[in-house]
């Protein structure tokens, strides 16, 4: 059982540790431009997660569905749903991209966002969101491979798609530079963009993978839409979206949450907002087994609903929490002692590093917490269950993350590591409340005879 769970595993971990490699590299890149640079750039970030993840919920309900009929054997139902996933991804691609290109100027000022860097901030969000289409192909149709149990070739996509944007950023963020070596002096050639050109790398890198995963899709032998009609189809989107939908709006729901987050965080000063971003960059390696055996947990559960097999789903369940209880035991207590290290790679400054390092080992703790309960998730959202998963993340986030935060920061004037202890909480409660759930057994519909 741990081999099955592990070769579905470890393509999306290697994929999202190049991803975060990248993230790294890029942040190093717009950190040695000083902290404005970063907080121009992190400001938003918030932003780009609200949207990514709302993308990538409309992908739950295919993956789900995907799954089960995988499961079944009813592998012409799983491509017709292929087929209306290219419809999904243009409408969201396009809807996205009109609402972001249109607020682009006000958003860093809703960030709450220092007027200096407002320009800045607001130019590099249009730039990234200009090929939101890409984007939003690349996600959904990673997911819908992933249903299928091919997890290595968006890897593979997102390794070139990872290597595009750590180049173009290193030739657009800088000056021409000299480089002498023994024997040998030569010039780098670069655009001294700063900050913009990070942005046109990304953009560029966005337009590239979802270009690659299209083509993908269309060769994939059982799921490709080629020839299938790609107008709406009831039949099939209709358990979609039941299951997207709730996914969607938590989805949403947290995202937005996080922007309310960074907006109270924005406000204690620039110095903060950079070491928020910055651990946030940093801590994003640490979680990366939780969401490589997320990918695992919704395809076995999603599998185990179509074959109707109860002892199936009991073992590979209980097989996943354990694996991942135990990798992100480990992960944590790496974070805690390499904290200070990974605050340096990112930035020289001495305030940024000394505030980013005290909220990092302060996560580090509760970080299996946290991996157990982003796998129980990915159990639920597999089998269809995705409305408590809504209500759960709806409470934590609201009630106990941005609530806390904002009478820690504004009522009581606490700094970075008061809402960050606001933040840990409002996992631990998630934790609590998914643990029940999983114990309860209401979300597996072999024991409660639920349709998806």
């Amino acid at each position: 059982m741990v081999f099955t769970v592990m070769a579905l595993a470890w393509p999306t971990m290697l994929e999202q540790w190049l991803q975060v490699a990248a993230q790294y590299v890029d942040s190093a890149m717009v950190g040695r431009l000083g902290a404005a640079a970063t907080a121009a750039v992190g400001a938003t970030s918030t932003v780009n997660w609200l949207v990514g993840s709302s993308v990538s919920a409309l992908g739950i309900g295919f993956l789900a569905y995907i799954a089960r009929e995988y499961g079944a054997r009813r592998y012409e139902n799983a491509a017709k749903a292929a087929a209306q996933s290219v419809f999904t991804c243009l409408i969201a691609g396009l809807a996205f991209m009109a609402l972001a290109l249109s607020l682009s100027g006000q958003i860093p000022r809703w960030m709450n966002v220092r007027p200096e860097i407002r320009d800045t901030a607001a130019r590099y969000f249009f730039i990234i969101y200009l090929p939101m289409v890409f984007r939003a192909a690349s996600v959904i149709f990673g997911i819908v491979l992933r249903a299928s149990g091919d997890t290595r070739t968006p890897m593979r996509c997102n390794l070139l798609i990872n290597l595009i944007n750590v180049l173009l950023n290193y030739l657009l963020i800088y000056e021409p530079r000299a480089v002498e070596l023994p024997g040998l002096r030569f010039v780098i050639p670069g655009a001294g963009l700063g900050v913009i050109g990070a942005g046109w790398g990304t953009a560029i890198a966005f337009t590239v993978g979802g270009i690659l995963m299209t083509v993908a899709l269309w060769r994939h032998p059982q799921l490709s839409p080629r020839g299938r009609s790609l107008r709406p189809d009831a039949a099939i989107l209709k358990p979609c979206l039941r299951v997207a939908l709730p996914a969607a709006l938590q989805r949403f729901g947290t995202s937005f949450g996080y922007v309310a987050f960074a907006a109270l965080i924005n406000g204690i000063g620039t110095v903060s907002t950079a070491a928020h971003s910055i651990a946030n960059t940093a801590e994003s390696a640490f979680y990366i087994p939780a969401y490589g055996i997320q990918t695992a947990a919704a395809t076995l559960s999603g599998n185990a609903s179509g074959m109707r097999d109860k002892r199936y789903m009991r073992g590979v369940t209980r097989t996943l929490l354990i694996l991942e209880a135990s990798m992100m035991t480990l992960s944590g207590g790496a974070l805690f002692l390499l904290a200070e290290k990974m605050m340096r790679m990112f930035t020289p400054d001495p305030d940024v590093i000394r505030l980013g390092t005290v909220v990092l080992r302060m996560v580090a703790v509760t970080e299996p917490l946290y991996g157990v309960a982003v796998v129980l998730e990915g159990i639920f959202q597999g089998v269809g269950d995705t409305l408590y998963p809504f209500v759960s993340n709806m409470l934590a986030m609201w009630g106990v993350r941005v609530l806390g935060t904002a009478i820690c920061v504004r009522v009581l004037g606490h700094g970075l590591p008061a809402a960050w202890g606001c933040m840990i909480a409002h996992n631990i409660l998630l934790f609590i409340l998914y643990l029940c759930r999983y114990r309860s057994g209401r979300w597996n519909p072999l024991l409660t005879g639920d349709k998806f």
